[in-house]
């Protein structure tokens, strides 16, 4: 019988999919999502898509490409993770997370497939493939005339690429999953490389030397055509205005001037180089000339980037920022630093175990006056008393506190945040280090969504 309410409904299916190995235990493999793709019908070749890998600014880039590809009138489907707040928003459909009740409708459609393909595999299908097949079949069903679709980890081997993307976009290239990835950039790239498949077309994030490579050399193996930033697109100029920032895109079909973007940091004017250059290369841009410069301008000024470098309350002022890597960090930091002019600045950190915390701290410093570590719900958190040791030794013991719970984390950084009374009206916070902390501090704070 179904369960009536919403809320019961995904705790249900939650429920159901906690037992799968988590996202971050992987055995690098196509073998078991192909073969649940298989008996549900190949929903992932219903539609073209449009599949983003790379470290930093996926999740923003797919959203952005998501807003234009709609502002052109089409019917998107956009699968992200991690999530926010809620696992519904991994799925979304014409810009809008589907719903509790749909999300377990879908996976009730999926679920008696599930056995059939877990019986004969030495290993269970994980949690993040079958919220991949949730995706493509919520996708097929509705059905969508363009699927944007983030890579979990990695590329070649990550359950996305069951789909075989038309055009594949590679944000920048940093060290992060060095366990599964490998312990250089070259390494990672290569692995991220494999979504780049024969005919289709590249869209290259401006990358490490190390990086460009195999990503190069992966689009020659394959015949695939480049675009590269810095080349056939790019950001030609930026501007800080209100709430964000003015840009002028070289496309790849022409220039499109007077963008305004509201995000702040040039990592954020970057990503919208890379969305342009996508969604000209879906429509077959370039020797036809730019698309719309009033539809990209509309789309780009409708943009939201929940829990990156996000303002969700004001006196102080409190950004949330889903950084999680030193990479991050440092575009973060550049960020702050040129859109707020913060006389005092409190930062609340909380991360994974697994991260490189220290290189993130050393980032954060010289622009922090006081860090509260703390942590998030997370079994893979760092302990808030762990992460202050590290803090001590970058901060100064005289700089770093320790609060065990996020909301006594928070109200502890107002407190420190306005114990300046010159610096009162010019302070802010800053809530970083994952995308958990990012997303429970959220809904905290109150943020919509």
């Amino acid at each position: 019988m179904r369960l009536s309410h919403h809320g019961d409904e995904l705790a249900r299916v939650e429920a159901d999919l906690r037992p799968r190995w988590p996202e971050t235990r992987l055995e690098p493999s196509l073998t078991r999502i192909t073969a649940l793709m298989d008996v549900l019908g190949d929903p992932q070749l219903a539609y073209p898509v449009i599949q983003v890998t790379g470290t930093n600014g996926k999740t923003s880039t797919a959203r952005m490409i998501d807003q234009l590809l709609r502002g052109f009138g089409l019917r998107v489907g956009r699968f992200t993770s991690p999530h926010l707040a809620s696992i519904t928003e991994r799925i979304s459909i014409e810009g809008a997370p589907i719903t509790a009740s749909r999300f377990a409708q879908v996976y009730d459609e999926v679920a008696p497939y599930l056995p059939m393909v877990d019986d004969r595999q030495p290993i269970a299908l994980s949690y993040f493939e079958v919220l991949t097949a949730l995706g493509y079949a919520a996708f097929a069903d509705a059905p969508v005339d363009v699927a944007v679709v983030e890579v979990g980890m990695g590329g070649r081997w990550d359950s996305t690429s069951v789909a075989d993307a038309q055009i594949a976009v590679v944000t920048p290239i940093e060290l992060d999953h060095t366990n599964y990835l490998g312990d250089d950039v070259g390494s990672i790239a290569k692995e991220k490389a494999g979504i780049i498949k024969s005919g289709t077309t590249a869209v290259l994030a401006r990358q490490p030397p190390e990086a460009l490579d195999p990503l190069l050399q992966r689009a020659v193996e394959v015949d695939a055509t480049v675009a590269r930033e810095g080349m056939e697109f790019g950001l030609v100029e930026r501007r800080i205005a209100v709430g964000g920032q003015l840009i002028t895109l070289q496309g790849l079909g022409g220039t499109y001037d007077e963008v305004f973007l509201p995000l702040h940091g040039a990592h954020q004017s970057q990503n919208a180089a890379v969305a342009l250059a996508a969604v000209e290369a879906f429509f077959g841009a370039g020797a036809q000339g730019r698309v719309d410069i009033d539809v990209v301008r509309a789309g780009f000024a409708g943009v939201r980037a929940p829990g990156r470098l996000e303002v969700v309350r004001s006196a102080p002022t409190m950004l949330v920022d889903a950084t999680h890597n030193p990479a991050g960090m440092r575009a973060t930091v550049a960020a702050v630093q040129e859109a707020f002019d913060f006389r005092r600045l409190v930062a609340v950190v909380a991360s994974m175990a697994d991260k490189d915390v220290r290189r993130m701290l050393e980032v954060l410093e010289p622009v922090v006056d006081q860090l509260v570590a703390t942590a998030n719900s997370s079994p893979r958190c760092l302990p808030p008393d762990d992460l202050a040791a590290i803090a001590v030794d970058v901060f100064g013991a005289d700089r770093v506190t320790v609060e065990m719970r996020l909301d006594d984390a928070l109200d502890t950084a107002v407190r420190l945040a306005e114990e300046d009374v010159q610096a009162y009206g010019g302070s802010g916070i800053l809530v970083t280090g994952s995308v958990v902390t990012a997303g429970e501090a959220r809904v905290l704070l109150g943020a919509s969504s």
